[in-house]
């Protein structure tokens, strides 16, 4: 038999070739989808209100002292921070003009002493002239109106001579308390009126907290008796305070209202100006379970939570019955001790496998309760 040889083109043989390498080939294996979350760790807490807020520590009473005289400052004693006591001064006015018109005043009363002398003396020789009969009653009389008007007239004028001695002394500005200076308006050199502002100081004995409060927590705050404060600059020391005062008018450039929390005398670091931390707690009835706003999944009417068990995830229906901030309050569907997704709900499906990111620090906290009173 006869062999014939075929001339297959070398396009076709390429293509064959491939086919063959492909059937040869693994099929590329399957990875497995896992999703990076975040995720807490749930539990119950018996703390119904827990609010904080950032405050400012001030001094309950301070006072804008001024010169009681008119006159110019010649010297000023004090600056802002200076610590004063009570009596020390803290400005002097120009005494000159002052010290002039005590003068005036004494001499008025020294001429009128001599004016009252000299009618005494008349009275004196008068009644001896009238029990010899050789002056009228009438003239007697007469002596005596004299005399009390004399008398009357030295009494206004030591009277004028003490009110000048005191606006005399009034050339020294001095603290009535103790406490700090937190404001100068006024320097030496300058002319101030009767009664101007020119110092402000204020008491240290008693310190409070100032800060605003959002309209719809006020009236939940107002009437919490667990306040407790820390400073900023000493937060290890937690103390209790008590609320002073609630302004029943917002503040005009912040729209929140401003509270006032009174701080015990053993809070010594309490300086004025320093930055406090006021928070609010009270117990409820029931323990309850709080979740973020982010963890929640909504999907047909129905509210769920992704919770995670054994790498992977479920839907959790739950039942929201309030919200407190930036979290809500879950009445049913999940229990303390459950991981629950908070970022990234939307991408998750039921039985997704996901990575919990900083899952080494992921750890149950501790249950809190509100601290008993008086603690």
């Amino acid at each position: 038999m006869k062999e014939i040889t075929v001339q297959v083109p070398k396009p076709y043989l390429i293509a064959a070739a491939a086919v063959l390498l492909a059937a040869c080939s693994k099929p590329p294996e399957k990875t497995e989808d896992v999703r990076p979350v975040r995720a807490i760790v749930l539990h119950s807490s018996d703390v119904d209100v827990n609010a904080e807020f950032s405050g400012e520590v001030r001094a309950r009473y301070q006072s804008q002292v001024g010169f009681r005289v008119p006159g110019k400052i010649v010297s000023r004693k004090v600056d802002v921070g200076t610590a004063v006591r009570k009596g020390q001064v803290l400005m002097q006015l120009d005494p000159q003009d002052l010290k002039l018109g005590q003068a005036q005043a004494l001499a008025t009363l020294r001429a009128n002493e001599t004016n009252r002398d000299l009618a005494q003396a008349d009275v004196k020789r008068y009644r001896e002239l009238r029990t010899q009969n050789f002056v009228a009653q009438a003239v007697l009389d007469e002596k005596e109106s004299a005399l009390r008007a004399a008398e009357a007239q030295v009494d206004a004028a030591r009277a004028a001579y003490r009110e000048q001695s005191n606006q005399a002394g009034y050339a020294s500005l001095v603290a009535d308390v103790d406490g700090v200076v937190t404001q100068v308006a006024a320097e030496a050199g300058q002319v101030v009126a009767a009664g101007a502002p020119v110092v402000t100081v204020a008491r240290t004995d008693e310190k409070e907290v100032v800060f605003g409060v959002p309209e719809d927590r006020v009236d939940v705050l107002r009437d919490v008796s667990d306040v407790r404060v820390r400073l900023w600059a000493a937060p290890e020391k937690v103390v209790a305070a008590k609320i002073r005062e609630v302004s029943p008018v917002a503040d005009p450039a912040t729209r929140t209202y401003p509270f006032k929390v009174t701080l015990p005398a053993t809070l010594t670091q309490a300086k004025l100006g320093m930055t406090a931390v006021v928070r609010f707690a009270s117990k409820s009835a029931q323990p309850k379970i709080k979740v973020p706003l982010t963890a929640l999944y909504h999907e047909r009417n129905a509210t769920s939570v992704w919770v995670v068990e054994k790498g992977a995830v479920r839907l959790a229906p739950v039942t929201v019955v309030a919200a407190d901030g930036n979290d809500l309050v879950l009445g049913s569907g999940v229990t303390a001790g459950q991981t629950v997704v908070t970022a990234g709900v939307h991408l998750l499906k039921p039985g997704q496998k996901v990575r919990i990111l900083g899952e080494d620090a992921l750890q149950a906290p501790v249950p809190k309760t509100a601290p008993a009173k008086g603690a």
